[in-house]
C-alpha cells in the first residue's frame, strides 16, 4: 500500500532528523566545514520529511473525496428503494 511506504518512509527520515540533532548537539562552534556539513543534511531531510507530509495530506484528501462519493451513493440508492415505480 502506498500509504504503509510513506509511513516508512516518514519514520526513516524522523530517525535520521533525530540522529543529527544529536550530531549537532556534538559539534564544536569553531568547526564551520562539519557545521555546514550537518546543514545540508538537516535542509535535506526537512524537504524530505515536507515531500512525506505532502503526500499524506493528498492520501488524506483523497479518502474524503471517496468518504463523499460513498455517503452519496448511499443516500442516492436508500432514496430509490423507498419510491414506487409504475
Amino acid at each position: 500500500m502506498p500509504g504503509e511506504k510513506a509511513s516508512a518512509a516518514g519514520e526513516a527520515l524522523l530517525r535520521r532528523l533525530r540522529r543529527l540533532v544529536l550530531r549537532a548537539a556534538n559539534v564544536r562552534g569553531s568547526d564551520h566545514k562539519q557545521l555546514i556539513a550537518l546543514l545540508d543534511d538537516v535542509e535535506t531531510t526537512r524537504r524530505g520529511l515536507l515531500r512525506e507530509a505532502a503526500e499524506i495530506e493528498s492520501e488524506m484528501k483523497q479518502a474524503t473525496v471517496r468518504t463523499t462519493a460513498i455517503g452519496a451513493y448511499l443516500r442516492s440508492s436508500q432514496v430509490d428503494r423507498g419510491k414506487r415505480r409504475n
